[in-house]
């Protein structure tokens, strides 16, 4: 008979392989056994019969700001977000921190904003921007799961766009160090020149900004993305793809022998042009929310398993930045690290995507593409990241329920699937029926490079 430190019991245990009444035990932090009616005891128990347990979330796409800019958003309610909606572990983005993470020094920072203050478990991409191609040694050597570059303006001046001879050469460098690059994908011509044209003829509103940057500049830069990445041998991973079309460049590139992959988020799974247009400013974010033509593709692209994971692409920043008349002026992000989840569990399975493909693209799926080993699984030995949820449970958004610093939310009121009753992280709860729990656990997590 043996003794667990937690024995959750008569749960739909979901896994990418498919779904099974059983009980799941942890001890010392890790998953310890999985199955029905597993014999022993535990220092608690917990009645899972009539709930799912998922694989914990892995939001591989977030901006936290911290450290330097934390009054948008901060690790601390950031983090507490995420373990409210399921989430287990984050990947930062390296911009929009102050300084962003573009070295070790940098690296040394965030690592340190986020001990003490994250709930859940972390890892980091580092920048890559024109400048000293050393410091992607530095950053590798201190543990990033890759690089990021933008291959447009960002907005943000101490992260400038990589222009091609800065992006061929960090890969190269990327390839010799074993590590992806992640890139935002949008034509800088072409829609500075768009954006430029309208503003200068006073066309300044949400469906002006929506022209402004048009699919064909998503295509553009995948194109000229994948090129670069097949000709110096370096893994490439696109970030926010909208598109089923650019899914589909990707999937092109796979199947011709490259290293690529992409992911997509919640709101262009779940938004539309016209929302964008209803909801304002709290709903832009680049690339824009597409048609509902392009919406429907997209999913046909997910149910094809074109599409590696789903990520938040979790930007918040103050209210007054989404404010005013002018959507070129405001800020470009969207606020749903606690709703990506809810958002999958809402619009999946009416088009056929059932949980087991929802913990491939929440969990197994980030866990295999960034080498996060012992994450991703609920398979034996593997780190005991836990979500119960009622799948079944329908109700309105509020912005009250949100943890975010700022509650802003284009879900906001809208009807969602899904109560998270309760978040484990390496076998310890964090998020309980509405309220986090305990002091901030989480830790930094290295890729496994041995193989």
């Amino acid at each position: 008979m043996s003794t667990y430190d937690l024995l959750v019991r008569g749960a739909t245990v979901v896994s990418s392989r498919g779904c099974l009444d059983a009980d799941v035990a942890v001890a010392d932090g890790l998953v310890a056994a999985a199955g029905p009616e597993l014999e022993g005891a535990a220092r608690e128990e917990v009645d899972g019969t009539g709930l799912h347990l998922f694989p914990g979330v892995i939001d591989c796409h977030v901006h936290f700001n911290d450290p330097g800019r934390t009054d948008w958003e901060g690790l601390a309610h950031g983090t507490r977000a995420l373990a409210a909606g399921g989430s287990t572990m984050f990947v930062d983005m390296p911009l929009n921190a102050s300084p962003p993470t573009l070295d070790a020094a940098s690296f040394d920072l965030k690592v340190a904003a986020a001990s003490g203050a994250a709930a859940v478990d972390f890892a980091l991409w580092g920048g890559l921007v024109p400048g000293d191609p050393d410091r992607l040694d530095e950053l590798a050597e201190r543990g990033v799961v890759g690089f990021k570059a933008f291959m447009c303006p960002t907005g943000m001046d101490d992260f400038p766009a990589a222009d091609d001879g800065t992006l061929r050469e960090g890969m190269k460098r990327a390839a010799a160090l074993g590590l992806p690059v992640a890139v935002h994908a949008e034509s800088a011509e072409l829609t500075t020149r768009l954006a430029a044209q309208a503003v200068s003829e006073g066309r300044t509103s949400m469906r002006d900004y929506l022209a402004s940057r048009p699919v064909a500049a998503e295509l553009e830069a995948i194109g000229r993305a994948i090129g670069l990445s097949e000709e110096t041998g370096c893994s490439l991973h696109v970030v926010h793809v909208s598109t089923g079309r650019g899914v589909r460049l990707v999937a092109a590139a796979r199947a011709g022998g490259a290293d690529v992959t992409c992911e997509t988020c919640p709101h262009y799974l779940a938004l539309d042009e016209e929302d964008a247009q209803q909801l304002g400013l709290v709903a832009k974010c680049s690339p824009p929310l597409r048609p509902r033509n392009d919406l429907d593709d997209l999913w046909r692209a997910v149910l094809d398993g074109l599409v590696d994971f789903v990520a938040s692409d979790h930007s918040p920043s103050p209210p007054e930045l989404k404010s005013g008349d002018d959507a070129f002026a405001a800020w470009g992000g969207i606020a749903g690290c606690q709703t990506l989840l809810r958002v999958l569990l809402t619009e999946g399975p009416p088009r056929g995507l059932g949980p087991e493909e929802i913990a491939r693209l929440t969990s197994a799926g980030p866990a295999r593409r960034f080498r996060l080993a012992g994450k991703g699984s609920l398979a034996p030995g593997a780190d005991a990241d836990i979500t119960l949820v009622d799948i079944d449970h329908e109700a309105p958004l509020t912005p009250d329920e949100l943890c975010s610093r700022h509650q802003l939310s284009p879900f906001a009121g809208r009807l969602l699937r899904g109560r998270i009753v309760r978040t484990f992280v390496r076998g310890s709860t964090v998020y309980r029926e509405g309220v986090i729990v305990g002091q901030p656990i989480g830790r930094l997590v290295r890729p496994d490079m041995r193989g």
